[in-house]
């Protein structure tokens, strides 16, 4: 049977009473993005140090790489990369220097670690500002150089924990390419966020934890056809029409239609999306019920998480996490 590069099977952490982990189980195929989708203090942080060998399971066991994460933690750490949520590089020093010195820190000798920071710069399209002092880079410019300061010794797994906080539409962009390119060449990604439109830009596979476990996985796809597959959406012109245009929708729908009151949006499923639409046009002009917009559209991954979880990314505080080497 193939190995696959990321396995977990129960595991187990509590931190005194609180349970951090409570039986959490993931597989991550070789070659794609696994999207690691929870709110904070879901368990998120503490999957990745142990699957990172930074943290010892209370129980459960995990292999990454084929290796045991505590029998085999050497061989484990020889084949993975870390971007953690706070950029590691050294702003004083050049993009090439930090790549070198992370390189000699890896035990490559001069001469090949600066082989393989000019591979690096290339491939990250860094190669033209490689002698600037990190300070003069962009957010997204020193996440690229964060990213390939993780790949020295170009390891076949590579976990990334919510590597575009903080950064702008344009930085994000940035780091989704270069992510899409190490997959492309094979490499293996857990990525940890809280922008659940990353998840569905990068993701394979999405794995929905909460409490300490995986409660949902699946392709951001079939994640969304849980709910129902299309929606139709529509805009009242007025407040006073809200009620007409929600009775409106409930009878084309055949379900009971979510109103927002703030927005005068009505929304719900729909199982033929172009007799909907239709029928939904039709009704409502014979109505006279003035809109601003009637449109369809697929659920989104914010309202799979909605509907899975009952709050959103960001609804509790994280525990506090022990660090043990």
């Amino acid at each position: 049977m193939e190995t696959l590069p990321v396995l977990a099977e129960g595991l187990r952490k509590r931190y005194g009473k609180a349970s951090a982990l409570d039986g959490f189980d993931l597989a991550v195929p070789e070659g794609t993005v696994c999207g690691l989708l929870g709110p904070n203090g879901a368990g998120k942080t503490t999957a990745v140090r142990i699957l990172t060998t930074l943290l010892r399971p209370d129980g459960g066991r995990a292999l990454v790489a084929g290796y045991d994460v505590v029998r085999q933690a050497a061989h484990v750490r020889y084949r993975i990369g870390l971007l953690g949520q706070q950029t590691a590089v050294d702003e004083v020093l050049s993009g090439r220097q930090n790549l070198v010195l992370f390189g000699r820190l890896h035990h490559l000798g001069g001469a090949a670690a600066g082989r393989r920071a000019d591979e690096l710069l290339e491939r990250f399209g860094l190669a033209g500002t490689g002698a600037k002092p990190v300070k003069q880079y962009s957010g997204g410019m020193r996440r690229r150089l964060d990213l390939a300061a993780s790949l020295i010794l170009a390891p076949p797994v590579l976990f990334l924990d919510e590597p575009t906080t903080g950064l702008d539409p344009r930085g994000r962009n940035e780091v989704w390419a270069a992510v899409r390119a190490l997959v492309a060449n094979g490499t293996t990604v857990l990525l940890t966020t809280q922008y659940l439109d990353e998840a569905d830009q990068l993701a394979d596979q999405v794995s929905v934890i909460d409490q300490g476990r995986v409660i949902a996985d699946g392709s951001p796809d079939q994640l969304k056809s849980k709910l129902g597959g299309d929606r139709i959406d529509v805009v009242a012109s007025r407040a006073d029409e809200l009620a007409a245009t929600a009775a409106i929708v409930a009878r084309v729908s055949g379900d009971e239609p979510e109103v927002d009151p703030d927005t005068r949006r009505v929304s719900a499923p729909v199982r033929d999306r172009v007799a909907a639409l239709t029928a939904a046009s039709r009704e409502l002009d014979a109505a006279g019920v003035a809109v601003e917009d009637v449109a369809l559209r697929r659920p989104t991954l914010d309202e799979v998480f909605l509907h899975l979880t009952g709050h959103d990314t960001e609804a509790a505080e994280e525990r506090p996490q022990e660090v043990t080497a």
